[in-house]
């Protein structure tokens, strides 16, 4: 039985993550500090501590591990532009610590949360690996600086890696127990969500981009087949020993017009549209090319259809209300 240090497990991504490892026969410890995380949705043990105090992985020397999955990170693009230091300190010297300890403790592998943000606007469509990298947020800059930090800790310690570059992570686990709970809340579908719960007018933001129906498209993956990701890529950075990134999406998108609709049907419920003018730095179009994971990590996502997406989260949010 393998055991896998899970940072962040605690959070959205994380602990789906975490229920899927467990389900498939890994031991399982979560490191959160619980700033986004719920420690009621874990069923393996927990570890509080935080990634920018050293001393907190210290409570980790009980244990041996076989691999990391890394998910503790600040995740807003527009906090970000607000709050750049905290971005670079958690997100950079956080997993700078969380290495540090890695080579310390010869643990071998981490596989990294990573995000198509450090594409920034891309100049072709779908957006494949060798995409040019220009991150136009703190939150992407972050992330791309720390893929940088584990291609040298691989060259000189040999510590290996897989970062794991998601589009848009949406959905609730399929039993609707573990879903999406950001404060505030920043996404378009639990938004969407409260919106037909609340009977609440749903603020949209551009309806005459160059697109079928006027509203942007992006690519949206449904967090069970992310986490399913995570667990191949533990898999392959055991069998091969090579590090590696992978784009995760669908390879195509949706409007926000059908995720409204969408939200509407799934739930039987009408809401207000308060359309408003483009927010300045949306692309019109966005999504991924995933034929490298396709073909690398034998990797397929067969949740992500949009009413699966939209069904899971109603679930969640309306079993969570």
């Amino acid at each position: 039985m393998k055991k896998i240090l899970v940072t962040g497990g605690a959070g959205y991504i994380g602990s789906i993550t975490v229920k899927r490892l467990l389900e498939q026969g890994y031991e399982v410890v979560v490191f959160d500090n619980l700033s986004q995380g719920h420690k009621e949705v874990l069923s393996c043990p927990l570890v509080l501590g935080d990634l920018n105090n050293p001393a907190d992985l210290e409570k980790l020397n009980d244990h041996t591990f076989d691999g990391v999955i890394h998910f503790a990170a600040a995740a807003l693009a527009g906090e970000s532009m607000q709050k750049p230091a905290y971005y670079f300190q958690n997100n950079i010297m956080g997993g700078l610590n969380l290495l540090e300890y890695m080579n310390k403790r010869k643990i071998p592998s981490i596989v990294f949360s990573s995000t198509c943000a450090i594409y920034g606007t891309p100049e072709k469509v779908p957006v494949s690996e060798s995409e040019s990298k220009k991150p136009e947020s703190v939150y992407g800059e972050s992330k791309l600086a720390y893929e940088k930090v584990l291609y040298w800790y691989d060259k000189i310690f040999g510590i290996k890696n897989i970062c794991l570059r998601y589009f848009n992570a949406c959905g609730a686990s399929l039993d609707g127990s573990i879903g999406e709970e950001h404060n505030p809340e920043t996404h378009i579908i639990p938004i969407a969500i409260q919106a037909a719960m609340h009977n609440k007018s749903f603020p949209l933001f551009g309806t005459d981009y160059p697109t079928p129906d006027g509203t942007c498209i992006r690519d949206y993956i449904h967090v069970e087949d992310l986490a399913q990701a995570h667990i191949l890529a533990l898999t392959r950075l055991e069998e091969t020993k090579t590090s590696d990134f992978f784009n995760l999406g669908t390879g195509n998108g949706y409007s926000n017009k059908e995720i409204i609709d969408m939200v509407k049907k799934v739930s039987g419920k009408d809401f207000p549209i308060e359309s408003k003018p483009r927010r300045a730095g949306d692309p019109s179009i966005i999504y991924a090319d995933n034929t490298k994971a396709k073909s690398v990590l034998g990797w397929t996502p067969i949740h992500s259809d949009l009413q699966t997406i939209i069904s899971t989260a109603w679930k969640f949010h309306t079993k969570n209300s």
